[in-house]
């Protein structure tokens, strides 16, 4: 398939988990007259982004929120990628992860959050994701009907080893949810996310949570589409909404072609490794 039809929904988040899933729901029902290919939520879409909150909505494997969106793929016919929610496994233990289901809304991809979001900014955020999450240790590529795409979680896609392995592995693009805060947002969101496209030569694609300034985690929204050169495609403000953009993927070999850089790697005298 030559063309990728994508919709970011940028959501707000409620205290109230199904209250969540009703809002995601109702607007990939308003969307699929549209006729998207791909559909994609924000982080923690049906959680408060506070690592208290966490265990308590955490989910196993197939939870209400994993079965809601897998029938939302399977009645719409899209791959929705879920965002990402607390989960739980089988020893107690919590991950932020994100699910991918196909167009009969099968799991097809799984991303647990590899590297937590532990930090402390002079006059700014601090949030210590590892007082109750989990860290994964999966780098995450799928198959689909465009091609491989590549999944990983908000800090995860500040690490530019983890972005190169993926495409190593086949990765035309990278979906990540993420909820950047007023600190790290105006300062790195644009950036980060137009320098794994460039980097890489692949799509990119951005989705937050909507901004709530009442919320005890303030994000700072501005989901956003890059192409493989680096350009903003298309791109929301903070507020509650949604973009829908067409990608052409014969692009990203156009641009390869242009500046071959992963061609161009010297892989005699350096080489990154999936152990």
């Amino acid at each position: 398939m030559r063309e990728l039809k994508v919709t970011l929904l940028q959501t707000k988040v409620y205290t109230d988990k199904m209250k969540n899933i009703e809002m995601a729901t109702k607007y990939i029902e308003a969307v699929s007259n549209e006729k998207p290919d791909l559909v994609t939520l924000p982080e923690m879409f049906n959680c408060p982004y506070q690592t208290q909150n966490f265990p308590v909505y955490a989910e196993a494997d197939c939870g209400e929120s994993w079965q809601a969106m897998s029938n939302l793929a399977k009645k719409y016919e899209i791959y929705l990628s879920a965002g990402s929610i607390p989960e739980v496994d089988e020893t107690g233990r919590v991950y932020n992860t994100a699910y991918v289901f196909d167009r009969h809304g099968n799991q097809i991809a799984k991303h647990r959050k590899m590297h937590l979001f532990d930090i402390s900014v002079e006059g700014g955020q601090f949030f210590k994701e590892s007082d109750t999450l989990t860290a994964g240790n999966q780098i995450t590529v799928f198959d689909t009907e465009f091609g491989k795409m590549g999944l990983c979680v908000c800090y995860d896609m500040r690490f530019p080893e983890l972005a190169r392995l993926m495409v190593l592995k086949g990765a035309r693009v990278i979906i990540v949810p993420g909820a950047f805060n007023m600190t790290t947002g105006p300062a790195h969101w644009d950036i980060m996310f137009r320098s794994r496209a460039l980097d890489n030569q692949v799509y990119t694609i951005g989705t937050s949570p909507a901004r709530d300034l009442d919320s005890g985690y303030v994000s700072w929204g501005h989901s956003l589409i890059v192409s493989p050169w680096g350009d903003i495609l298309k791109q929301l403000d903070e507020k509650e909404g949604r973009i829908t953009c067409t990608l052409d993927l014969e692009r990203i070999e156009q641009v390869r072609k242009q500046l071959p850089l992963l061609a161009h790697r010297r892989i005699d005298v350096y080489r990154l490794e999936e152990k």
